[in-house]
């Protein structure tokens, strides 16, 4: 198992970005509506998970049935607030962890 990776993201409202995670494509939709911050999941082209809410240091996948080799996280790293997007790849970091929760 590897070590947790930081995923980089910015301080957007919206944000879609296209990754590789344990040699699988990924692609991860981050979305500020009024109510928090919320994650669409696509694993190679595939939606596997629909506004899923983002709380801090709660696992957003939670289940192998989807298929993801891993999991992924919010940090808050001054405290224990739920993410928002002002503070994303600052005070909030999101970490991929392989084979967490699988």
């Amino acid at each position: 198992m590897a070590s947790p990776e930081v995923i980089p993201l910015t301080a957007t409202a919206f944000q879609s970005l296209k990754l590789t995670l344990s040699g699988k494509a990924v692609q991860l939709d981050i979305q500020q509506r009024s109510t928090g911050l919320y994650m669409d999941v696509w694993l190679s082209a595939k939606r596997i998970l629909a506004g899923v809410i983002c709380l801090n240091r709660t696992w957003l996948v939670r289940d192998a049935y989807f298929g993801m080799p891993g999991d992924l996280v919010f940090i808050d790293q001054q405290g224990s607030s739920d993410p928002e997007y002002s503070g994303l790849g600052s005070r909030y970091l999101l970490m991929y962890e392989e084979g967490k929760n699988v």
